[in-house]
């Protein structure tokens, strides 16, 4: 049997890191070759693309896609975290607001923002991750990032006793804190906020109901039926332009060669990546124009 190659995407379930899904599907196609694209917290539910095989080499250009997510947000209480593993730190009391109130500030966050990533996250300062700080008890310094909210709208607000919950829906940028956003939602309506629950609705283009669980890809597997499901490398990367090259310098692509801008048709005008393919449709990779206008590869495809 050929090694599986494509991208699995994958619902992940409460209680397992990114980490932890890569392992076992590991185990369970016996294969090591498998990479994730964009890492989700432990208590976070939601779509998690796993690259298989040559897949693997498509990583980066998925994880730049925009990202969507529910979550719920408990506006008069804050952690240490900003969700709720973490230890309370403040709460509020007779709590004012209106949904109207609510959505106006959710609509505020809409655009560019500036974010201060959180002590407990992977970031790395001067070699170590936050979370390591902080489990240490240490707090340091972060530098703001900017993200963007594309889309942001309100779906729901219940009173959970005297604490407002509000469930929204945000499509943004990689690199966006979800957990930050929510704190920092509380603080422009002047409350202390905590993220409650998260799900990734939606990632590199792929949606919940597009995902298997652990279960069924164990299923899948058993009765060999997995790889009619995965999605192709160059499918994944559908954002990035689309060219041909002409069939007589079809062999000199997959070499690595350089290739005669007259050779790729429509012509290449954008400086960031493409993906190439012979004229009969096949994947060779992905190529990028280079200052001299000839095309130069970045990843071979090679065909087997």
């Amino acid at each position: 049997m050929s090694e599986l190659e494509g991208v699995l995407a994958v619902y992940k379930p409460a209680g397992f890191t990114s980490h932890d899904v890569v392992a076992k599907t590991r185990r369970i196609l016996g294969m090591k070759r498998i990479g994730h694209a964009g890492t989700l917290d432990p208590q976070v539910t939601g779509v998690l693309p796993l690259c298989l095989g040559r897949a693997t080499r498509v990583v980066e250009y998925i994880q730049e896609l925009p990202k969507e997510y529910i979550a719920t947000l408990r506006l008069g209480m804050s952690s240490d975290t900003e969700d709720l593993t973490g230890t309370v730190t403040e709460t509020a009391d007779d709590i004012r607001v209106t949904e109207d109130e609510v959505r106006r500030t959710l609509d505020s966050f809409r655009g560019i923002i500036s974010q201060t990533p959180p002590m407990y996250s992977a970031v790395k300062v001067g070699g170590k991750r936050l979370y390591e700080l902080a489990r240490e008890g240490k707090t340091v310094e972060r530098k703001s990032r900017e993200v963007e909210i594309y889309e942001i709208e309100m779906l729901e607000m219940v009173w959970n006793g005297r604490f407002p919950d509000i469930t929204f829906r945000v499509l943004c940028s990689k690199g966006t804190y979800i957990r930050t956003l929510c704190v920092d939602i509380g603080q422009a309506l002047s409350l202390p906020g905590v993220m409650v629950k998260l799900e990734r609705t939606m990632s590199a283009g792929i949606r919940a109901d597009r995902c298997l669980t652990l279960e069924e890809i164990g299923e899948r597997m058993a009765n060999g039926s997995l790889q009619e499901f995965l999605i192709p490398a160059d499918e994944a990367i559908h954002h990035l332009p689309a060219h041909k090259v002409a069939d007589e310098k079809k062999a000199a692509a997959l070499q690595g060669q350089r290739l005669a801008a007259r050779f790729v048709a429509p012509e290449v005008l954008v400086d960031g990546p493409i993906r190439l393919y012979d004229l009969q449709g096949s994947f060779l990779g992905i190529y990028k124009r280079e200052e001299t206008g000839s095309i130069a590869p970045v990843k071979v495809f090679a065909q087997g």
